[in-house]
């Protein structure tokens, strides 16, 4: 088995593709030791005392350092530890972990309630952001939730790479803004949640 790696706007984070499935459905972020327990691989990935993020996408896992680490160092570990987690066959997973394939918010994460009569805005806000924004972000090693829509702003979150990207802002308001402005003119911005 070969675990390909990439780099990620994000220099904080490398996306590493096991050449296989990770999520067959939906995304789930893990931020801290705690919410990694749900998870075997993410658990042992915090378990390093180098990592502060895990994020398993479709068939790739971005992983984050804490400040100041070398990944260098970091690399071959990671790499160990998911090449034994996918040759074992180890569930995802632990028991009751949630591994339901639903992308789980922050546990910090804003939610807006949506302006009422607005369905048919953030049901199109919601199909562009499924068929031509999250594909480009899960190619950075991320993902991109939706928060909300009030008064013509449209809320969104950065998971995975893209959390706490020097260019998850620029992304947000010029490229995803700018698009969503295009085709959804109720859209008058775009705020990180």
């Amino acid at each position: 088995m070969y675990i390909e790696t990439e780099t990620t706007p994000n220099p904080a984070s490398l996306k590493f593709l096991p050449q296989q499935a990770v999520m067959t459905d939906g995304t789930r972020e893990f931020a801290s030791p705690e919410a990694a327990e749900a998870s075997p691989l993410a658990e042992a990935l915090f378990d390093t005392g180098e990592v502060v993020n895990v994020f398993f996408g479709s068939d790739f896992i971005s992983v984050t350092a804490a400040p100041g680490v070398d990944w260098s160092q970091l690399k071959p570990q990671v790499v160990s530890i998911l090449l034994d987690h996918f040759v074992s066959q180890a569930p995802l997973f632990a028991q009751g972990g949630m591994g339901n394939g639903i992308a789980v918010p922050a546990e910090d994460a804003m939610v807006v309630q949506d302006d009422p009569g607005s369905e048919d805005i953030v049901a199109q806000i919601q199909e562009l952001l499924e068929t031509r924004i999250r594909p480009a972000v899960a190619g950075d090693g991320g993902d991109i939730a939706y928060r909300g829509f009030q008064d013509g702003v449209v809320y969104l979150s950065m998971q995975g790479a893209c959390s706490g990207c020097p260019s998850s802002t620029a992304t947000l308001k010029h490229g995803i803004e700018g698009l969503l402005k295009h085709y959804v003119p109720e859209v008058t911005e775009v705020r990180a949640a």
